[in-house]
């Protein structure tokens, strides 16, 4: 069960990883023009083609919401992990993550129109504003625990036959500023373009609203965790973006 165990999570590490580094080039279009994909948010083929866009990439990104939001509850947990061993649970979730994402990137019906196009130093300051939000998406994660996130520690730990170490409660570099510097990442990242089109415009709000969702479950899942140092560590630091007071 170790070693299997191990090849799993080790394997939808990579698929997520490849699943990440495709949402880049999906969300980035032609800010990345030394990549080809052959899917965007703005071009190439849909498996949905003909159908009203806004109903299917809504619900392409619900569907997506749903998953990513019940999965990580821990009463739901409870059960799945009756069902999964508890050793691969977190890969399981990754590896769901990453074919759902997969699916959002084959689905996608394109919405090509303008809502703005720069151009000059601004369209230069959005493509760099775009590869920041996803930097700082990456940093995040090994700020905290990159291997526990993805549940490479998970496996590990059963493949040596050890305990997974508790969790610990750390505010490194941009913790200290915000809360969920990884949500801010990516909230940069999907709205920093020179060229939003209606497609681009409806999956960064959906998102960003998604994200606001999940923040607050993230919130309360963490206070029941970490208690009274998580709240005295909330009333000094912003929740998302890095200014505003701080008590």
């Amino acid at each position: 069960m170790g070693v299997f165990a191990l090849l799993y999570g080790v394997v939808a590490y990579f698929i997520f990883f490849a699943s990440f580094l495709y949402l880049v080039a999906f969300v980035g279009g032609d800010m990345i023009p030394f990549i080809e994909v052959p899917k965007t948010l703005d071009s190439g083929p849909s498996l949905f083609a003909g159908a009203p866009a806004a109903l299917v990439n809504i619900g392409l990104l619900a569907l997506f919401g749903i998953q990513h939001t019940v999965m990580a509850r821990s009463g739901f947990k409870k059960v799945w992990t009756k069902i999964v061993p508890p050793a691969v649970e977190r890969t399981t979730y990754v590896l769901i993550t990453a074919l759902l994402l997969g699916f959002i990137f084959h689905a996608w019906v394109p919405m090509p129109g303008a809502v703005w196009a720069m151009s000059g130093i601004w369209a230069t300051f959005m493509t760099v504003l775009f590869f920041v939000g996803f930097l700082i998406v990456l940093l995040s994660t090994f700020l905290i625990n990159h291997f526990d996130l993805f549940g490479l520690q998970q496996v590990w730990s059963r493949f040596k036959s050890r305990d997974v170490p508790a969790p610990k409660f750390i505010t490194p570099f941009l913790y200290k500023w915000v809360r969920h510097p990884l949500y801010l990442g990516f909230i940069i990242a999907f709205w920093a373009t020179p060229m939003m089109s209606v497609g681009h415009l409806l999956f960064a709000s959906v998102w960003t609203i998604y994200m606001f969702i999940g923040m607050g479950y993230e919130e309360r899942d963490l206070t029941d965790t970490f208690g009274e140092t998580y709240h005295a560590y909330a009333a000094k630091v912003p929740m998302i973006f890095p200014f505003g007071k701080r008590r």
